[in-house]
């Protein structure tokens, strides 16, 4: 796959559905009101898209699933985690592990 709008739509084919949006200390889905935090999903797959001559267009799509609640989503990140002003708890849960 070679843009984030297929990424994203083969994940929708896969039941990720949710939108999610990165808050401070939680993700938030349905127009917020529904939240998700750290220790309640677990990220399946990230992929990385890195601009080729701007960092303007890098993009990162997380895959992320909540057993507690049943639901499955897609949080795209454009400039990375590390902007945006997040607690510890939700850095450590969205780092990209090698």
């Amino acid at each position: 796959m070679d843009t984030v709008s297929e990424i994203i739509d083969m994940l929708r084919k896969e039941g990720y559905v949710e939108d999610f949006n990165l808050q401070q200390t939680c993700l938030e889905c349905r127009e917020g009101h529904f939240k998700v935090f750290h220790d309640e999903f677990v990220i399946d797959n990230i992929y990385r898209f890195e601009g080729n001559s701007d960092p303007a267009d890098e993009a990162t799509v997380y895959a992320i699933s909540s057993p507690k609640y049943g639901i499955k989503g897609v949080l795209v990140n454009g400039a990375g985690i590390y902007t945006s002003d997040i607690t510890d708890e939700m850095l450590e849960t969205l780092q990209i592990k090698k």
